[in-house]
């Protein structure tokens, strides 16, 4: 067997030589730089280019690299093809970490600092008493930031597209249940899969459901968000701020407006990044197991998209 990482943006040394370590057996071999593509039977991909999976006539698995699976074209890919993604149980916990970091900075006013710090403007003001978070998406993502907020005294809802379980946050489902969330939230905390139901749903429609005083917290992909209607938003203060760690060009381009926007907090996307051992070994895994005619581990629903 052969296997192909197709990962693009990114410097793959570690990530190879890591597998060549774990699956020496195997031929490792990184794209554009495939001597037989017939042999390509299992592909490690993030934002593969569309005319690779054509030229892959054995191919039966694909692993992307990450928990979403939103970078590759599953429609693409032929209906035997297994799609898998990586479980890294310490991203939950960084992702709770960081979405409880920036709802305490919103809540304290920290950006309003900075921007004050940068004008020697000394004029110190109460923290703001919002206590209502909400979560777009109540995947394992979701409910690891869920447990970590409500330790810290928030009140918790969430919406998912479908029905889930849960003693401590209110939930919410379909678009009657996300109409009857929103106007009661003060902190919007997006961590949906993006599917094509999810594409641009912090859109203006969304926006304006809000309360003037909610931030959004957008952790999941940059394709959630109509990017001109959140910028009207903050300008037009119907919203009051936002923290983005995802964009839909990254690198985020120097022009953006969202570089010096006194209500946006940037970070490059970094909210939660999986450890090349982890997922090494999961891939090594289901190398393996592919070999071996056994199942693989985090199976895709292909219908669904995640």
């Amino acid at each position: 067997m052969s296997v192909l990482v197709a990962i693009s943006g990114r410097d793959n040394t570690k990530l190879i030589a890591r597998l060549t370590e774990l699956l020496p057996n195997e031929t490792i071999e990184q794209w554009p730089s495939c001597e037989n593509p017939n042999a390509v039977e299992f592909v490690l991909a993030w934002n593969a280019p569309n005319d690779l999976w054509q030229q892959l006539p054995n191919l039966k698995a694909v692993s992307s690299f990450g928990a979403g699976v939103d970078s590759i074209n599953m429609s693409l890919l032929h209906e035997r093809v297994d799609v898998v993604r990586i479980v890294d149980e310490q991203l939950a916990d960084d992702m709770a970490e960081y979405v409880l970091t920036h709802v305490l900075a919103q809540k304290l006013r920290l950006q309003e600092y900075f921007v004050k710090q940068s004008q020697s403007n000394w004029k110190p003001k109460r923290a703001y008493k919002y206590k209502h978070v909400g979560i777009l998406g109540f995947g394992e993502l979701g409910k690891a930031c869920a447990d970590k907020l409500l330790i810290n005294g928030f009140t918790l809802s969430a919406w998912s597209k479908t029905a889930k379980k849960s003693g401590q946050v209110k939930l919410y489902t379909e678009s009657q249940g996300l109409e009857e969330m929103l106007p009661q939230i003060d902190f919007l905390v997006c961590l949906l899969p993006l599917t094509e139901a999810t594409k641009g749903i912090i859109n203006a429609q969304l926006l304006a459901k809000l309360p003037k005083h909610a931030c959004v917290i957008n952790v999941a992909r940059g394709e959630h968000v109509i990017e001109p209607d959140l910028l009207s938003a903050l300008d037009s203060d119907n919203l009051r701020s936002a923290t983005l760690d995802v964009f839909t060009e990254e690198p985020l381009p120097n022009s953006h407006p969202f570089w010096q926007h006194p209500k946006v907090t940037i970070t490059p996307h970094c909210a939660a990044i999986s450890d090349l051992n982890s997922v090494t070994e999961q891939i090594a895994d289901n190398v393996n197991r592919l070999n071996s005619g056994l199942e693989l581990n985090n199976r895709v629903n292909r219908t669904k998209g995640y």
